[in-house]
């Protein structure tokens, strides 16, 4: 079997896991509505996953490295605005974090999980722990020509800035209502009163 067929193979797997998570919740889901929604054997999809909790693990991962990935391509010398930053997350391709309801949902069933799994916390600790110190460096880089008050350690504006995101990925899972523009437009709004407060 090439990697491409179990490459693609693994993606078929993911995606009608997705579906199925969604629409229904983890724990709601059994194996056998996974199996349907992917038109698979469980040989095929035990080959790749050894249960439901490693597929949510892979999902989880997924959608966290995307992040990383887009942290780590804007990482230059002149570090994007911390707005963009948060559009980084916001706006995402693929599986992204809160490109709709439905995914910002799927987010907030993962944090659950991780409450009663110590493997998928380890596995979404590390992950954002990669986020946070991409996101450290940018601010880092901010301090350093002047764009941004060094007063606060990188890690601490790196870490609220996160809160801040975790915050709207609720508001959009549970109300429906949140609009990245408007929190984007908002955001901007309070750091240029901080800076106003500053000068």
């Amino acid at each position: 079997m090439s990697q491409e067929h179990m490459d693609a193979r693994r993606r078929q797997i993911l995606d009608a896991a997705r579906r199925c998570f969604v629409r229904n919740g983890f724990h709601a889901t059994s194996m056998q509505d996974l199996l349907a929604e992917a038109r698979l054997s469980a040989g095929a999809v035990y080959r790749y996953f050894s249960g439901k909790e490693a597929i949510i693990g892979a999902i989880a991962s997924e959608a966290l490295a995307e992040v990383a990935e887009a942290f780590a391509e804007r990482d230059g010398e002149r570090p994007p605005g911390l707005d963009d930053i948060v559009d980084l997350v916001l706006r995402g391709e693929g599986p992204s974090l809160a490109a709709s309801r439905e995914s910002a949902g799927l987010l907030v069933q993962i944090w659950a999980e991780a409450l009663r799994s110590p493997s998928l916390a380890a596995r979404l600790q590390e992950v954002v722990d990669e986020v946070r110190v991409l996101i450290s460096g940018m601010v880092a880089r901010h301090q350093e020509q002047g764009r941004l008050s060094s007063d606060v350690p990188p890690e601490r504006v790196a870490d609220a800035l996160i809160a801040l995101v975790d915050g709207f990925v609720v508001r959009r899972a549970v109300y429906g209502d949140a609009d990245p523009e408007a929190f984007r437009d908002g955001l901007r709004a309070l750091m240029g009163a901080s800076h106003h407060r500053r000068t």
